[in-house]
């Protein structure tokens, strides 16, 4: 899919066209300003997903770099362990 650019004066003149553009195809736009790179405006769901997908990846890169340290992992049954004592821990210190 190819990019698509505006100048900002566009956004200005036709936003209504601008935004349907994000809307629809779900890409953001570029906006440019004297010939230059200025902003992008995307819709809030694609800017949603994004941010989602960012996180998602910094996760992983955070889990490899713990791997690659050697730092302590934890089975599927270690992890529902402890996060039960910490349930039960929590439920005493309510009382």
């Amino acid at each position: 899919m190819h990019p698509v650019i505006k100048s900002s004066s566009e956004l200005r003149k036709n936003y209504n066209t601008v935004a349907e553009i994000c809307r629809t195809r779900k890409i953001p736009v570029f906006l440019t300003r004297n010939g230059e790179g200025d902003m992008v405006l995307m819709d809030i769901e694609t800017y949603s997903r994004r941010e989602e997908d960012l996180a998602a990846a910094q996760r992983l890169v955070s889990a490899e770099q713990a791997r690659l340290t050697g730092t302590k992992d934890y089975t599927v049954d270690e992890f529902r362990q402890n996060m039960l004592k910490a349930i039960a821990q929590g439920a005493k210190q309510g009382k």
